[in-house]
């Protein structure tokens, strides 16, 4: 499981936290814990204001296929 520290960025409908379900190389989907809200989107690799070096490569080895 893959958490998104809520001072990283959080649910853009309710501000809950976020969980990375899945990963690729261009991507990678977030669900909102909140089990009232459960909102799902894509978004960039660097979409947490860290440039794309915290979560992405965590996320690729811990959820990625081998390309």
């Amino acid at each position: 499981m893959i958490l998104v520290d809520l001072q990283d960025g959080c649910c853009r409908s309710c501000n809950g936290q976020l969980e990375i379900i899945a990963v690729d190389d261009a991507t990678m989907d977030v669900q909102c814990t909140d089990e009232a809200c459960g909102d799902g989107y894509t978004v960039e690799p660097d979409a947490f204001n860290d440039g794309g070096i915290v979560y992405w490569p965590q996320a690729m080895a811990e959820l990625g296929e081998e390309l």
